[in-house]
């Protein structure tokens, strides 16, 4: 390839957002004259946004703008590939009517089929790699060669300032900035409130750190604790990430918010559940310093409902705010 244009599309949640950021990254190490371009729903193009490998953000929900539109738009952009990370029929149709003429996508969809799409293959996550690696396979496909992994979102300086300024008018005396994020959007096992709540109750009374909520819609239950604070109710997505890159720790389950602070290289701890569609070893963060939890191995064979919607951690062998709070002491050396 000579200084190719490149679309890749991934119009789905957060986390599978941030996790595609390798891509850019390994194709303008490789073909630094090329133009790369990200096609993404609109709500989560702050992602993307100071990223100095992605040449245009093209929003695919955009008011106003049709299918008609979109690949008028996109088409005036004359790219060469386009990688479709998580590929629907709508936007397979839509990079066909562009003309773009070499296009990947995943598995063995008849659309892609007729369409003359080429794709890379799950097999049914056999062997089991990470998320990242998984998307890799679109620019490997295409000769080039990347194994780095780590996720990164991109702040301004202003950004960066505006975000130690936050640190310091809640930790007036040093404290470590500890986030907790209690809500996972139903994409993954999560500890219930009740939980949540014990461990905020406790990680208050410890010297040396103060708590904030990071949830942008945290439940009136939280609301009624004394001595937190609450960051990001309400906010845009770049507020909200800019508020976590003043955190010294996030706490969650498998999640967006996780993802993010690993793209800020914010220290997390995670929640997950060892079933391969949940594994750590498929969505755990990566290019920050990240801790896992998991239940313990008879767990799941014995307690877990079997969907991991429904999961809690709760019961025999799973996940409490004790065992948190013992982490949180040796990650924080309190």
């Amino acid at each position: 390839m000579i200084n190719p244009r490149i679309l890749i599309t991934r119009t789905d949640r957060i986390g599978d957002v941030v996790l595609s950021t390798p891509l850019p990254r390994s194709i303008k190490r490789q073909y630094p004259e090329s133009y790369v371009a990200v096609l993404v729903k609109k709500y989560t193009k702050d992602l993307y946004l100071n990223n100095p490998f992605v040449d245009k953000i093209i929003i695919s929900d955009e008011e106003n703008l049709s299918f008609l539109k979109l690949a008028l738009l996109i088409r005036k952009m004359n790219f060469t590939h386009s990688m479709s990370l998580i590929p629907t029929e709508r936007i397979n149709w839509l990079l066909f009517w562009c003309g773009i003429k070499k296009r990947i996508g995943v598995g063995n969809k008849f659309y892609q089929f007729i369409t003359n799409a080429k794709s890379v293959y799950r097999n049914k996550y056999v062997p089991l790699r990470h998320e990242s690696d998984y998307c890799l396979d679109h620019v490997r496909k295409n000769g080039i060669e990347s194994i780095d992994l780590n996720e990164e979102i991109f702040l301004t300086e202003t950004e960066i300032s505006k975000s130690g300024e936050i640190k310091r008018s809640i930790c007036k005396s040093g404290e470590y900035l500890v986030g907790i994020n209690t809500t996972s959007g139903n994409s993954a096992p999560n500890l219930s409130l009740s939980e949540y709540i014990k461990l905020i109750n406790i990680l208050i009374k410890i010297e040396n750190i103060k708590i904030v909520i990071t949830d942008t819609k945290p439940s009136v239950e939280l609301k009624e604790i004394e001595n937190i604070y609450f960051i990001n109710t309400n906010n845009k997505l770049r507020e909200s990430i800019i508020n976590f890159a003043a955190l010294d720790l996030l706490i969650s389950s498998s999640t967006g918010p996780m993802h993010i602070c690993a793209g800020l290289k914010i220290k997390t701890l995670s929640l997950f559940c060892p079933l391969i569609a949940c594994s750590p070893k498929l969505w755990g963060p990566n290019g920050n310093e990240s801790h896992i939890i998991l239940p313990k191995d008879n767990y799941c064979s014995n307690i877990c409902p079997g969907d991991p919607k429904l999961c809690d951690f709760s019961g025999d062998g799973g996940i409490n705010a004790e065992m948190i709070i013992d982490k949180i002491k040796t990650l924080l050396n309190l």
